[in-house]
C-alpha cells in the first residue's frame, strides 16, 4: 500500500468542521426545533415514517431508535421506490414523515415525500441545501447548517443529521437532560481524541471486517461499514450485537477484525458480553468507547448523554477512515463510480 500525500483532504477538513457545523445548527434552529416540538405534541401522531437513502438512511435508523424508545411511537423506513417506481398511494393521515437528505435533490426521495404529504402526513425535511426541492416542499424545514460539503463521502452532514434528530426528539419529548446535552455537544466534540496509528495500520491491512453496535450505536456501525467500502474498498458488514452471534460467526477465524461501537445505555451489558464471546472465538475486536481503558480501540469524547455517543464515535471513525484510505493509496474525496448526489428513480 502506498500512502498518498499527507496534504489534508476535503474529507479530513470536513470532519474537523463538525463541531462548528453543530454549533451553527444550535444557533440557527433552536427556536424552530422548540416550535416543532410543541406542534408535534399537539398533533399527537400515531406513527413516524422516514424517507432516506445511504448515509441519510443510517441517520434515519438513529432517529427510529430515539422515536421508539423516547416517545413510544412506531417508526419505520419506507422505501422511496414505493412512490417513485410503483406509484403507490399512501395512507398516512395523522402521521409524520421525515425526509433526511444532504442534497435535498434525489428524485426518488422527493417523490416519496410528495406521496407522504398527499397521504395526509406532516412532512419534515432535515436537509443541508435549503433551496432544494425537498426542503422547499416540506411542511417543516430543519436545516443542517453544515455549509458546503465537497467530499463525496458524507461526514459533517451525516453527524449533523443525527444531531438534528436528537434535537427534534428532545424538543418533542421535553427531555431536559437530552436538550441540555444537545446544546453542549459542539464544545464537547472539540475534545475528541486523536486516532492511534496502530488502529490505522490495522484497519488498512484488512480485506473484510464486521462492524457491530446496538441501540443508538447500531446506526454508527452501519455507517462505518458503508464508509469503509466507499473510501477504502474494504468489504465491511454491519450487524446488531444481538444478531452477530447467529450466522455471521461462521466466518470468524483467528484475528478476524471487528469494530465495536459500544453503547453507553441499557444495551451496554449485552454488548460487553458479545464482544467477549467474539474474542473467545478468535476475533480481534477494536472498540470505539468512552470507557476504553486498556482495550484496543479509540477513546471517544464524553458527550454528556448516552444517546449522543454515536456522534462522537462517527467523528472519530471518519478521521480514522480518511487516514485508512490514504494509507491504502486511495483518494478519500473521490471514490470510484460514486457521485455526491445520487439520481435514483
Amino acid at each position: 500500500m502506498t500512502e498518498l500525500s499527507p496534504v489534508a483532504s476535503h474529507m479530513a477538513r470536513e470532519v474537523a468542521e463538525i463541531p462548528e457545523a453543530l454549533g451553527r445548527q444550535v444557533a440557527e434552529t433552536a427556536a424552530a426545533q422548540a416550535a416543532l416540538g410543541r406542534r408535534l405534541r399537539d398533533m399527537d401522531p400515531t406513527v413516524v415514517v422516514t424517507i432516506a437513502r445511504g448515509s441519510s438512511d443510517h441517520a434515519a435508523l438513529y432517529l427510529k431508535h430515539l422515536v421508539e424508545t423516547r416517545l413510544g411511537l412506531p417508526c419505520c423506513s419506507i422505501g422511496p421506490s414505493v412512490a417513485s417506481v410503483y406509484g403507490t398511494a399512501l395512507r398516512l393521515k395523522g402521521g409524520v414523515a421525515v425526509t433526511i437528505s444532504q442534497s435535498g435533490g434525489s428524485p426518488d426521495l422527493l417523490a416519496m415525500q410528495r406521496a407522504a404529504k398527499a397521504g395526509g402526513a406532516l412532512t419534515i425535511a432535515i436537509v443541508n441545501d435549503v433551496a432544494s426541492p425537498i426542503a422547499s416542499e416540506a411542511d417543516v424545514l430543519l436545516p443542517l447548517c453544515s455549509g458546503r460539503e465537497i467530499s463525496v463521502a458524507a461526514t459533517k452532514t451525516m453527524v449533523a443529521s443525527l444531531f438534528a434528530s436528537a434535537a427534534l426528539v428532545g424538543a418533542w419529548s421535553e427531555d431536559a437532560a437530552l436538550n441540555q446535552a444537545v446544546t453542549a455537544l459542539p464544545d464537547r466534540l472539540s475534545d475528541t481524541a486523536s486516532i492511534p496509528d496502530e488502529i490505522v495500520s490495522w484497519v488498512a491491512a484488512q480485506r473484510s471486517l464486521y462492524t457491530i453496535g446496538r441501540g443508538p450505536t447500531f446506526a454508527a456501525a452501519a455507517e462505518a461499514a458503508l464508509k469503509l467500502k466507499e473510501t477504502s474498498a474494504i468489504h465491511a458488514e454491519a450487524f446488531s450485537s444481538a444478531e452477530v452471534l447467529h450466522g455471521p460467526t461462521g466466518l470468524i477465524v483467528d484475528d478476524f477484525p471487528v469494530l465495536c461501537f459500544m453503547a453507553e445505555d441499557a444495551a451496554r451489558a449485552g454488548m460487553d458480553a458479545t464482544r467477549d464471546k467474539l474474542a473467545g472465538m478468535g476475533a480481534r475486536c477494536a472498540s470505539f468507547d468512552r470507557r476504553l481503558g486498556d482495550r484496543f480501540g479509540v477513546s471517544i469524547a464524553d458527550c454528556g448523554h448516552p444517546l449522543l455517543a454515536p456522534l462522537a464515535m462517527l467523528q472519530s471513525f471518519y478521521a480514522l477512515a480518511e487516514r485508512v484510505a490514504q494509507r491504502r493509496g486511495r483518494n478519500p474525496d473521490v471514490p470510484p463510480h460514486l457521485q455526491k448526489v445520487t439520481q435514483t428513480l
